[in-house]
């Protein structure tokens, strides 16, 4: 873990940044500001409510439980201009192609990295180890912690915010960051309102073992029972993301391993030859929430607290690391023009910068989610003669792949 804030430190604190969260985009804008730390002198603290380990605490125990996240190949390269993906891609595997279907139907759109030209279309990388990834280069940067801290209560002041944690220390933060995955209730507290739509569905998660070598292929497999991703992970196993009709996940959960996998192979099919393993099985309902502002004078909303979109596509992470890009390159050019970090005028060239990558990907994403959820009569032979034509259509297909890998917005 990064240096602790020493123990004679004033109760009130200034700096020019205050993140709020410290999990995976908190992490990784505290990396991003690397370079803005060293250039400018800028103080930055990270407010974290879970105990993290210390530095020489930090040890990496892969387990087949691990929750795990696909990153795509853009967000490859942004981890490397961070100087953390060589480690990173130690425990990452590699996507090499994307297959998509819908069951019982002939049309399919497979993407391959080769067709691209990339090394791989993304990586799957369990969460705990880009977590110490990323804690490992904050170790070696000038960023105090309050951790385990909670923000009780957030106020607007002349130049910034005040933030009064639940340790008794108070900050003043020029810009503060929220990057906490709304779950403070700072956002509410603050009068930002999100726009919230229930799917009503519920995605279990859980990694499976196969009885054949995956190389690297990931599905996205479109059922009657609910869209079904497998990405690839080391040895023959995979993350399964089981999409279910809100309250039929409950019967599943409850199965057995064995009638659990029976279950998934009556609903996927073979293609990735028998399920045989099955580790333990986590649940969450899913909505399409978007804040209705991003940001306000001295404030900026990432990540969850941001957008928190259906992981039918996997872009809620790849899109998020855009956006802790997109704030640093605003915040330096503002600063280049003599302008304070939280003010408005840098905040919103951030937010013009966002605007339209945010827009697409959402847009992308839900209208996945509806197209093929629908079951209205001939829509599945629509869908079908749609795989097939963007199977065939070479150019169209490699545009599809560039944008899901984050190349291009």
């Amino acid at each position: 873990m990064p240096a602790n804030v020493p123990e004679n430190a004033l109760k009130t604190a200034a700096y020019d940044i205050v993140i709020v969260g410290g999990g995976l985009v908190g992490a990784s804008l505290g990396c991003a500001l690397a370079p803005l730390i060293e250039r400018f002198a800028l103080r930055v603290a990270i407010v974290e409510a879970a105990a993290v380990p210390k530095a020489d605490e930090l040890t990496w125990q892969p387990s087949f439980d691990a929750r795990a996240s696909a990153i795509a190949a853009g967000s490859a390269q942004r981890f490397r201009e961070l100087d953390v993906w060589p480690a990173m891609q130690r425990e990452a595997s590699p996507i090499s192609r994307i297959h998509i279907s819908e069951r019982g139907r002939l049309g399919a759109t497979r993407l391959s990295a080769a067709e691209v030209g990339v090394e791989a279309l993304g990586y799957v990388i369990p969460n705990a180890w880009m977590g110490q990834v990323l804690h490992q280069r904050l170790n070696e940067l000038s960023i105090d912690w309050y951790c385990p801290a909670t923000v009780d209560t957030m106020t607007a002041v002349e130049g910034g915010h005040c933030l009064a944690l639940s340790t008794g220390d108070r900050l003043h933060a020029r810009l503060t960051v929220l990057a906490d995955g709304g779950r403070s209730g700072l956002k509410e507290q603050l009068g930002i309102q999100s726009e919230r739509r229930s799917y009503e569905q519920t995605a279990v998660i859980a990694h499976v073992g196969i009885s054949q070598p995956h190389k690297g292929v990931a599905f996205e497999r479109f059922t009657s029972e609910g869209p079904i991703a497998l990405l690839p992970l080391p040895h023959q196993a995979m993350e399964l993301i089981w999409t279910h009709q809100g309250g039929e996940e409950r019967s599943r959960l409850s199965l057995g391993d064995g009638a659990f996998l029976d279950q998934l192979q009556r609903a996927f099919g073979d293609r990735v030859g028998r399920f045989t393993k099955v580790g333990k099985r986590f649940s969450y309902p899913l909505s399409l929430v978007t804040a209705r502002e991003s940001v306000r004078p001295g404030l900026a909303v990432l990540g969850n607290a941001a957008h928190a979109l259906h992981p039918v596509a996997g872009q809620g992470f790849n899109l998020a690391l855009r956006s802790v890009m997109d704030l640093v390159e605003a915040l330096e050019e503002g600063r280049e023009q003599g302008r304070d970090f939280g003010d408005m005028q840098t905040l919103l060239a951030f937010e013009s910068r966002r605007a339209k990558d945010r827009a697409n990907v959402i847009r992308f994403s839900d209208s996945l989610v509806r197209l093929f959820g629908a079951s209205f009569p001939l829509l599945p032979h629509a869908r079908a003669a749609g795989l097939i034509g963007l199977n065939l259509v070479g150019p169209l297909r490699r545009g599809l792949a560039r944008r899901a890998m984050g190349l291009e917005r």
